[in-house]
């Protein structure tokens, strides 16, 4: 048993760096998702496709000669884009929001399949790539400079989004989630709040996707399968530990904290010698339980006495 949890011990602190390096990127989903789920209250199911479309999009762009830093800002705005069809079927169409990201997500694949040239991955392998150009800046080993870079991104996304949602069009966007009539009543055309809300949302999928392709050296047409309900993981996971009512840098600070535990409790699992193939169902109790600990709080909590209960 000592030899078992020496093992374990071991092997979690030699894939701490990389464990840490995609908690940060998954907590870069996670804030798309926040977005979409918690600002919006819209289950957008379209993130499923659009972090697949930014990271093909980075690939194909590096393999054509682009430098491999312009890629980003250019799989990001293709995610953009598929975040505003799903909010124009949901507005314009007034199809339901879940059927309009599940419409958008479907259309992706075929999408991103012509992008690879009807070819299911794309190798980088050999050429340019974010990690092996930061390596050679810093004289560093790769991992610690996917570490850096990804931190470094995390870090620069909470600041920016703590300052646009505190801008006129980010209260907006907020408001229309928070209260839609409310919000038309000031004025604010919650159509157009909800078509820039999934913009954001999937153009920061698009932007995990793309840094997970260039630090993992390879795009594929399903790296993004199940992402979803990754991202919800992360954001449950991250209110539970930081309090909810709490400020707004502070609960998208949470969900990136909520994603590198999430990849912790799934390298912890690898590590007692789960198969790779149950890593799905883990994730699925885990959302579950997550999601209904209120419920299980509210019923295991001791009932207040006299007064305080029918004040």
């Amino acid at each position: 048993m000592i030899s078992l949890i020496a093992n374990i011990f071991t092997g979690f602190v030699n894939s701490l760096p990389t464990t840490l390096m995609e908690g940060f990127v998954w907590g870069i989903l996670a804030m798309g998702v926040y977005i979409s789920y918690r600002i919006l209250d819209v289950p957008d199911m379209t993130v499923d496709g659009s972090l697949a479309l930014g990271g093909i999009v980075s690939a194909m762009l590096t393999v054509k000669g682009w430098n491999v830093f312009l890629t980003i800002p250019i799989a990001v705005i293709a995610g953009a884009l598929a975040g505003i069809v799903t909010a124009l079927l949901h507005t314009k169409l007034k199809i339901p929001a879940i059927l309009s990201g599940i419409l958008t997500m479907f259309a992706l694949y075929s999408i991103n399949m012509r992008i690879l040239g009807n070819r299911s991955s794309q190798s980088l392998v050999g050429l340019p790539s974010i990690k092996d150009t930061l390596a050679q800046l810093l004289n560093i080993p790769f991992i610690y400079t996917n570490l850096i870079f990804s931190f470094l991104i995390m870090a620069g996304l909470v600041a920016l989004l703590y300052w646009f949602f505190g801008t006129q069009l980010g209260s907006s966007i907020r408001a229309t989630g928070c209260n839609p009539d409310m919000a038309r009543a000031q004025g604010i055309n919650t159509d157009n709040m909800k078509i820039a809300g999934l913009a954001l949302s999937n153009g920061i999928a698009a932007l995990a996707g793309c840094l997970f392709t260039q630090l993992q050296g390879s795009a594929d047409v399903n790296m993004a399968s199940g992402t979803i309900v990754i991202g919800l993981a992360s954001v449950v996971i991250g209110e539970i530990i930081f309090n909810n009512k709490l400020s707004f840098w502070i609960k998208l600070s949470g969900a990136v904290a909520g994603a590198t535990i999430y990849r912790t409790i799934i390298v912890i699992a690898l590590l007692l010698g789960m198969p790779t193939s149950d890593l799905k169902l883990v994730t699925a109790v885990l959302v579950a339980l997550a999601l209904s600990l209120p419920l299980i709080k509210k019923h295991t909590s001791p009932r207040k006495k006299g007064g305080q209960e029918n004040a």
